[in-house]
Formats: C-alpha cells, sequence, structure tokens
C-alpha cells in the first residue's frame, strides 16, 4: 500500500471487541472491552496495530467498521446462507433445518434475561452491511486519523424471533431444542449505530 500512495484503509471488524459491556445499545464511544472468544481478540488486536499505525504516520486514513451480526444474501441468490463447511452463526443452521439437511437447531441457552429467555443479537443485512462499506469510503476520502463505526439495524431480535419469522416467510416449521448456554456468552449484542445511519455519517437504513 505505501508503495502505491494508498493511505485509507477499511476494516471488517466486530462489534465483540466490546466485550461484555453493562449498557447497552453498545456505541462507538464506549471502549473496547475484553473480547471472550478468539475471534473477538484477533479483531481487537488488528484494530489496535491499525491504531498504532495512524499514529505512526498521521497521513493514514483508517475506518474500522465493527460488525453485529451479518444475514441475508445477495437478491440474486447466488451469494447467501449456504456454506460449505460448519455454519458459524445463527441463519445458515435455521435453513438447513428448514429444507431438511438437519433434524434439529440446537438454541444454546433459554434463561437469559430477556423477554422469551433466549440470545438477543442485532441482525444486519449483507447488503446493508455492503452500502456501508461504500458510504465508509466515501466518507475516508480526505480524512485523516482513525474512524469507528458501529454497522448494525439497531434492533434487537431474540433467537426465538428469527426462528419463527423465518419459519413464517419459508412457510414451514423449523424444530429446535434448547441446550445449555455458554458462560461466556451475553444475554444482549445491540447496536447503538449513532455514527452509521442516516442523517449522520454513514447513509442508509439498514433493514430491521
Amino acid at each position: 500500500m505505501r508503495a502505491a500512495g494508498v493511505k485509507n484503509f477499511i476494516f471488517s471488524s466486530s462489534a465483540t471487541v466490546y466485550g461484555d459491556q453493562p449498557k447497552i445499545p453498545y456505541v462507538e464511544s464506549f471502549p473496547t472491552g475484553t473480547p471472550q472468544s478468539p475471534y473477538g481478540k484477533s479483531k481487537l488486536m488488528v484494530e489496535q496495530i491499525l491504531t498504532d499505525l495512524q499514529k505512526a504516520q498521521p497521513d493514514w486514513s483508517i475506518a474500522l467498521l465493527r460488525y453485529f451480526n451479518p444475514v441475508g444474501a445477495h437478491p440474486s441468490g447466488d451469494m447467501g446462507e449456504d456454506p460449505q463447511g460448519i455454519p458459524n452463526n445463527l441463519m445458515p443452521y435455521i435453513a438447513q433445518v428448514a429444507v431438511g439437511r438437519r433434524e434439529s437447531l440446537a438454541v444454546f441457552g433459554n434463561d437469559y434475561p430477556t423477554p422469551d429467555g433466549t440470545g438477543v443479537r442485532d441482525y444486519i443485512h449483507v447488503m446493508d452491511l455492503a452500502d456501508g462499506h461504500v458510504a465508509a469510503m466515501e466518507k475516508l476520502a480526505g480524512r485523516e486519523g482513525v474512524h469507528i463505526y458501529n454497522l448494525g439495524a439497531g434492533v434487537g431480535s431474540s433467537v426465538l424471533d428469527v426462528i419463527n419469522a423465518f419459519s413464517k416467510a419459508c412457510g414451514k416449521p423449523v424444530n429446535y431444542h434448547f441446550a445449555p448456554r455458554p458462560r461466556w456468552r451475553p444475554p444482549g449484542l445491540l447496536g447503538g449505530c449513532r455514527k452509521g445511519r442516516p442523517r449522520a455519517e454513514l447513509a442508509r437504513y439498514a433493514r430491521p
């Protein structure tokens, strides 16, 4: 990048860098915490490296995009929630149960302090996430420094909310069973996307 004279950098980070905060929604002004997963720790490490880079070379413009929970597919259907390996998020598992590739979905925990006892997360459509990247590129032009943006819908949905919405949309029941929850998993993770919302710094509403 230095050889090519490129000094703009967008990093796909994660809301997991906030760790377990005492308040929700999580906003960009919150300090980073102590991520409990290797994934979150690796994202925080890269954020720190990029922040140090910008301090050493102040003419760099860096955007840290903190994703919440990306879901969904491209409208063409060519890219979506059908990973080749083992899924690492909720939506592909739900889809696999709905089409008969799995008998049942394991819902980890039904004793969280949430309305239905299952974990609540902030889900953002992948097309909105793509729009967020384009908006970030436009905002970086001529803006030196490190700029942090939460990318989420700002709306919380429980695991059962997502299962029921999927079942209604596809017209098929989605079988599920409850399993013990991981100790490290927080009950709720909701983004306060103050900077990643319209009339602020990144344009376009996220689709709830």
